[in-house]
């Protein structure tokens, strides 16, 4: 089978720090939203097994069939929506907002409005989006030396000799290394760790206007809006094309199915997305779907077995989690800078883009990337008010976002990419 002949070493490990960095960032979020509505601990491992079965198999079997990185991911900022507006509902009534909100990103992909909305937006924007969303692990990463000093030195030092000798293999030795630290210190929480398997648990929907309005409208805006936008950006920049469209459609049925057990949201991925699609996962961009493959793989069976996989993966230190992330996402943060400030025209609105993300600004619900785009798109229009545009120049349609985005993934990747090349998160 092709799939074993493209996978590596380096693109499976690109797949486990994914699952490790974008599940303990968020988990503990996801068990908030469910005790909200007031969840069993049997209701709470059937949304693991939801979630994870969605997730693996979102991502796994779309990789394999368009040979691309393809990452889908649970709603983090809709999950921090229900877990602060979820008080009141009970359990039904979130699953019926759950169908609601599946109903609408379904339409948003099957109409492709979405994807219009994403080809309007300039290249330098788009990656200015991406390096504000990922700038932040890279931050996270240094600021863990307060509290972690030695292990944070340990793997910034065995990262820079490592890229020096094994480009190849630099994350997953610096991965390893670390864990051996920190077990030898007797740092990993292994007491978290309990085998037992997921049961799916059906909970019969209740519709009511109150929860739509409340908590349908609010997961379907913070997911397209904190999710799927910068989910676009990391899958362009990385010079991928994907169908945007098909693949809001397919995150919006399965989060439909799979409703009922607790999957609230799936959505395109950014920052796991940016770690399966980098250099460090593969150099060759076309054997990168492997990483992103494995990376579903193990969502299964995190799903499969929830409480065990979720006692394993938090029984790392949260201070290696930041550093393993920053570390692995340095070359995306870099090469979307570079995409950034290339063009002189888009320069200004580029950073207050990347500015406006990073600060992680929230308004009215909405994440900073959506307000980061706004910010930059209305920075653009004041400097290019009255000025005749270059054609193709100042909005980049798709077919021009694929032209720029190859020739950024020949300069991060210091080869000519192959067309199967393309970018999502």
């Amino acid at each position: 089978m092709r799939f074993f002949k493209d996978l590596s070493l380096a693109s499976f490990t690109a797949g486990f720090v994914a699952v490790l960095v974008g599940f303990t960032s968020s988990v503990a979020i996801v068990f908030q939203a469910a005790q909200a509505f007031g969840a069993t601990p049997e209701i709470i491992s059937s949304w693991m097994w939801a979630l994870g079965l969605g997730m693996g198999l979102t991502s796994a079997v779309t990789s394999v069939w368009w040979r691309k990185p393809v990452m889908i991911a649970w709603s983090t900022p809709g999950a921090a929506v229900l877990a602060v507006a979820g008080s009141g509902y009970g359990m039904g009534e979130a699953v019926g907002a759950f169908i609601v909100c599946a109903l609408l990103i379904t339409v948003a992909g099957a109409t492709g409005w979405f994807e219009r909305v994403m080809n309007r937006i300039p290249m330098a924007l788009a990656s200015a989006l991406l390096a504000g969303v990922l700038a932040r692990f890279g931050i996270e990463a240094f600021l863990a030396a307060r509290t972690a000093l030695p292990l944070v030195l340990l793997m910034l030092l065995s990262y820079l000799v490592l890229r020096r000798l094994l480009p190849r293999y630099a994350v997953p030795l610096t991965l390893l290394a670390a864990v051996v630290f920190v077990a030898g210190r007797g740092e990993l929480a292994w007491s978290a760790v309990h085998f037992s398997a997921a049961v799916p648990v059906f909970t019969r929907p209740v519709f009511s206007w109150q929860a739509v309005v409340s908590l349908a409208l609010p997961l379907f805006v913070v997911t397209m809006a904190s999710q799927n936008l910068p989910g676009v950006a990391a899958i362009r920049a990385a010079g991928y094309q994907l169908p945007i469209s098909k693949l809001i459609t397919i995150s919006g049925l399965a989060t439909l199915v799979l409703a009922p057990f607790g999957a609230f949201a799936l959505n395109l991925s950014a920052i796991t997305a940016a770690i399966c699609m980098g250099r460090e996962a593969h150099e060759d961009p076309a054997r990168r779907y492997t990483a992103a493959v494995s990376c579903g793989a193990i969502y299964v069976v995190i799903g499969l077995f929830g409480a065990a996989v979720t006692g394993l993966l938090t029984a790392f230190p949260k201070e290696l989690v930041a550093a393993i992330a920053g570390l692995a996402l340095l070359g995306t943060i870099a090469s979307g800078l570079a995409a950034a400030v290339r063009d002189e025209s888009h320069r200004e609105a580029a950073l207050i883009t990347f500015l406006v993300t990073l600060s992680g600004l929230t308004l009215a619900g909405i994440g900073s990337a959506f307000w980061g785009v706004v910010a930059g798109a209305l920075a653009l229009a004041i400097q290019q008010l009255g000025r005749k545009p270059s054609a193709g120049r100042d909005i980049a349609p798709g077919c021009k976002i694929k032209q720029d985005h190859r020739a950024a993934a020949t300069t991060a990747d210091g080869a000519r990419p192959s067309s199967t090349a393309g970018k999502t998160s």
